[in-house]
């Protein structure tokens, strides 16, 4: 079982090392609150697909965009300031005119609580008819962005794809040009119930996402996101906790791929939910006809778990850009991940020294 090595453009050729196609939300933070008895909230950008981008860019300082819409009003004016903090190009993005009120367009929010001890994280989202929901096919020239501008990776998501009836069909869009231009696609399952619940559930995630992956080359995912979004069996090692037994998930690999011989790479997060704050973490990645595990951080203790996912998708796409050995990318995604859920909001906060001291087998002694 093989399915290829995967090529990269050089990036003299490129204007992009990275481009995120995904929505971007407001995230209002309560802290060690709880968002239905909040008084105050902390205000961060996040999104499943921007997150990749952002990590890229500020902790492995790599050049990145981001495709989603803005609101023309205050609210969409903080939404790229935020974004454009973080050093993440908004350049090909719609802009959308605001009708007063936000009946037709608006800013997509999402209120997120941390969990502690036995109780886990809530995420509350206020997003429908959001600007990026209301993307579609021919809102984006993508020659300019994969064969003009150049980009070495394009990244987008079932978030994504979840949003509208009309984001699976640009996301194809996008997928087909940057095929022809030789850009490496990554897609994140990222299988979300409350996306899917009025828009035909599982049957109808399942239906949307095998549509998109076929045109993918490298997928991610986990448990549940290849259960739900793609209709694959993978077995848990414990019913109650979410958790991928290493050698089921090899298991379903061969499955994947010979329906999907277009992946030239499968990875995985691996979590043991003990507690909300108590989690063991680490990840696989099938890559070259093998199997590459990072190792495992027993008890990592978690400060904000979300973004975990797709700061371990950065570290990943950082190492495959960077020519890393396949244990090494595995490692990079994984040790980024953990490092992410050390530090407030959906993005990352650690440096590139940061992860590569864990990379190397450093500690959590002082640094002074």
């Amino acid at each position: 079982m093989s399915a290829g090595k995967i090529r990269i453009r050089t990036g003299q050729e490129c204007l992009w090392d990275e481009v995120s196609l995904g929505e971007v939300m407001l995230r209002f933070d309560p802290g060690f609150s709880r968002i239905k008895n909040a008084r105050h909230f902390d205000v961060w950008e996040g999104g499943g697909e921007y997150n990749v981008a952002r990590g890229l860019r500020k902790c492995f300082r790599m050049k990145t965009a981001v495709i989603t819409g803005f609101v023309k009003n205050d609210v969409g004016y903080l939404l790229e300031d935020l974004i454009l903090q973080g050093g993440v190009d908004t350049g090909y993005s719609k802009w959308f005119s605001y009708d007063g009120i936000g009946r037709k367009i608006r800013t997509g929010l999402n209120f997120t609580e941390k969990g502690y001890g036995i109780r886990g994280a809530v995420g509350v989202s206020d997003r429908a008819n959001s600007a990026a929901s209301s993307l579609k096919r021919g809102d984006i020239d993508w020659d300019k962005i994969f064969g003009e501008d150049g980009a070495r990776w394009f990244h987008t998501g079932g978030i994504f794809a979840a949003l509208s009836d009309t984001t699976p069909g640009l996301i194809i869009e996008a997928m087909q040009v940057a095929r022809e231009q030789g850009t490496i696609i990554s897609y994140d399952l990222n299988f979300r119930p409350s996306l899917w619940k009025s828009r035909g559930g599982e049957e109808k995630a399942i239906e949307v996402n095998r549509s998109i992956v076929k045109y993918v080359d490298v997928i991610i995912g986990n448990e549940e996101d290849f259960t739900k979004a793609l209709g694959f069996e993978v077995e848990s090692m414990d019913k109650n906790i979410p958790s991928i037994d290493p050698a089921n998930f090899k298991k379903m690999i061969n499955n994947c791929i010979s329906e999907f011989p277009n992946f030239k790479a499968v990875a995985t997060t691996l979590r043991l939910v003990r507690s909300a704050s108590i989690n063991d973490w680490g990840a696989i990645l099938y890559y070259d006809g093998g199997f590459h595990e990072s190792g495992t951080f027993k008890d990592l203790e978690i400060f904000d778990r979300v973004g975990g996912g797709d700061s371990f998708a950065s570290g990943m796409i950082y190492g495959f850009l960077t020519n890393k050995k396949p244990g090494e990318i595995v490692k990079y995604g994984a040790v980024h991940g953990a490092l992410a859920m050390t530090t407030p909001g959906d993005t990352s906060m650690a440096s590139l020294e940061e992860v590569e001291k864990i990379v190397k087998g450093g500690s959590a002694r002082i640094v002074r």
